[in-house]
C-alpha cells in the first residue's frame, strides 16, 4: 500500500510565500479584537508590539534551523539534534497540540459565516463540512494545496488592503485615545494570546521544508517575505480598525455585551450602509482568509504528525505516505477527528488559548536547541545565519518565557488543560515507549 516514506519537492518561494501568509491571516479578520476587551486600544498596542519582537527575532533564528535541517517535523527534529529524545517529544507534542487545536477555532468560524449565506444550515454543520472539504484537498497533493492556498491567501490579502483603504480615512486620534487601558497594566498580560493570534502558525513554513525545492534558498525568501507581510498587515488592520470608532466598536456589537468574531465588518458598519458593495466583499474576502489559514495549518498540522510518528513518538502508521498521493493521508485523518471532536466544544476562546501555549513551548525550546546546536555543532552546514547574534535568538526566549508566564498567570483554566495534555503524553511515552526501546 505505501513504499518510499519521502515527501515529494514541488514547492518554491512565491508558494512559501502563500503558506505563511494564509496559515496567519485569518487572524487579522477575527480573534485579536478579543484582546482589545481583555487590555483595551493601549494594552492591547503594547501586547502587539511586544509580540511583533517576538516572533520577528524568533522567525530569523528559526530560519536558520530550517535551513540546516530541512525535515517536515520543524521543532521536534531540532530538538532531537540538539537536546535527544526527551526534549523532541516535548516540543514535537506542543507543536501538534497548536496545530490541532488552532483549526477547529477557525472551522467555528467559517462554518458561523456560510450558515449565514445558505439557509437551512448551521454553524457546526458547515464547520464539519469544511473540515472534510479541506482534509480531501490536503490529501491530494502539497502542490495542488499549495496552490489553492496562494490563491486564497492573495484574495485575503487584497481584502484586508480594501478595508484598510475605506476605514483609514475616517481614523480619529481621539478614538484611540478614549479608554485606553481599562484594565490596568494586567490587562496587556492577559492580551498576549490574542496579540500572538495575529501571527500563530507562521513557523509552520519550516514543516514543508522537506517538499521544498532548494530550501537552504527558498526557506528564506519565502519565510522573511511571510513576516513582512504579516507585520505590515497588523500594524495596519489594528490602526484602521480601532481609529473609526474606539475599540468597544470593534469588540461589541450594537446593543450587545457579547463579543464578536467578526470585527472588520463591526468597524463598517460605522462607515457604510449594511448592503454596500464594500461591506460584501469584506465578508467574503474574510471567508477566503479563514479559509486560507485553516487549510494551511491543516497541511502543516498534517506533517507535525507525520514526523512525530516518524521519530517514533506515534504509532507508525501516521508516518506513512500514500503511494498514489505521496501525502501523509492517515496523519490528515487523525488530525480531522480530533479537530472535529474539539470542534463540538464550542469553546473557542479556550482553544484560542490553549493553540498559543502549544506555540509558546514550541518556541522556548526550539531556542534551547538552536543554543545547543551553536554550541555542539560550530561547524554544522548552516546556510543561513541568524544576523545580531546570539542577540536575536536570545531576545526571542526571552519573550516567549514571558509570553508563557503570562498565560499561565492570566487564563490558568486553557493553561491547566495545555499541561495536563503535555504531562500526560510525555509520561506515556517515558514509560510506555521510550522504556520499551532495545537499549
Amino acid at each position: 500500500m505505501e513504499h518510499s516514506q519521502e515527501l515529494k519537492r514541488s514547492l518554491g518561494p512565491l508558494m512559501l510565500w502563500g503558506l505563511g501568509v494564509g496559515y496567519v491571516i485569518s487572524g487579522m479578520y477575527f480573534g485579536w479584537n478579543l484582546g482589545l476587551a481583555e487590555g483595551g486600544t493601549l494594552g492591547m498596542a503594547v501586547a502587539t508590539l511586544f509580540i511583533i519582537v517576538l516572533y520577528v527575532s524568533f522567525t530569523f533564528s528559526y530560519m536558520e534551523l530550517a535551513c540546516a535541517i530541512p525535515k517536515a517535523g520543524g521543532a521536534a527534529d531540532y530538538a532531537c539534534a540538539a537536546l535527544g529524545r526527551r526534549w523532541g517529544f516535548v516540543v514535537g507534542m506542543a507543536q501538534n497540540i497548536e496545530f490541532i487545536f488552532a483549526p477547529p477555532a477557525i472551522a467555528f468560524a467559517i462554518g458561523a459565516y456560510l450558515a449565514n449565506w445558505i439557509p437551512g444550515t448551521t454553524t457546526t454543520t458547515m464547520a464539519v463540512a469544511a473540515y472534510l472539504l479541506f482534509t480531501v484537498i490536503n490529501i491530494i497533493g502539497v502542490k495542488t494545496a499549495a496552490l489553492f492556498e496562494l490563491l486564497m491567501t492573495a484574495i485575503a490579502a487584497l481584502g484586508l488592503l480594501v478595508f484598510s483603504g475605506v476605514s483609514l480615512p475616517y481614523f480619529e486620534w481621539q478614538h484611540v485615545t478614549a479608554n485606553a487601558l481599562p484594565k490596568g497594566w494586567g490587562g496587556a498580560f492577559a492580551a498576549i494570546p490574542f496579540a500572538i493570534w495575529f501571527f500563530l502558525a507562521i513557523e509552520g513554513v519550516a514543516n514543508v521544508a522537506e517538499e521544498t525545492i532548494n530550501p537552504q534558498r527558498n526557506i528564506l525568501l519565502g519565510f522573511g517575505l511571510a513576516l513582512l507581510t504579516l507585520v505590515v498587515l497588523c500594524l495596519v488592520v489594528f490602526t484602521s480598525s480601532v481609529g473609526v470608532a474606539g475599540w468597544e466598536a470593534v469588540v461589541y456589537p450594537a446593543h450587545s455585551a457579547q463579543p464578536s468574531d467578526s470585527p472588520l465588518p463591526l468597524v463598517l458598519g460605522h462607515i457604510v450602509s449594511d448592503n454596500d458593495v464594500t461591506r460584501h466583499v469584506l465578508i467574503a474576502t474574510g471567508v477566503f482568509g479563514l479559509m486560507a489559514s485553516f487549510h494551511g495549518i491543516m497541511l502543516a498540522g498534517g506533517r507535525a504528525v507525520f514526523e512525530f510518528s516518524r521519530l517514533g513518538f506515534a504509532p507508525a502508521a501516521l508516518g506513512t505516505i500514500h503511494r498514489r498521493y505521496r501525502t501523509p493521508v492517515k496523519a490528515f485523518l487523525f488530525n480531522t477527528g480530533l479537530g472535529i471532536i474539539i470542534l463540538f466544544s464550542g469553546r473557542t476562546g479556550e482553544v484560542i488559548v490553549i493553540a498559543c501555549f502549544g506555540a509558546l513551548t514550541l518556541y522556548i525550546v526550539s531556542m534551547l536547541a538552536f543554543f545547543k546546536l551553536r554550541q555542539d555543532a560550530p561547524h554544522m552546514d548552516r546556510p543561513f545565519k541568524t544576523p545580531c547574534y546570539p542577540a536575536t535568538p536570545a531576545l526571542a526566549l526571552l519573550t516567549s518565557i514571558v509570553s508563557l508566564i503570562s498565560l499561565s498567570i492570566y487564563h490558568v483554566y486553557p493553561g491547566l488543560i495545555f499541561y495536563l495534555l503535555l504531562g500526560l503524553t510525555f509520561a506515556g511515552f517515558r514509560f510506555c515507549v521510550e522504556d520499551k526501546r532495545p537499549v
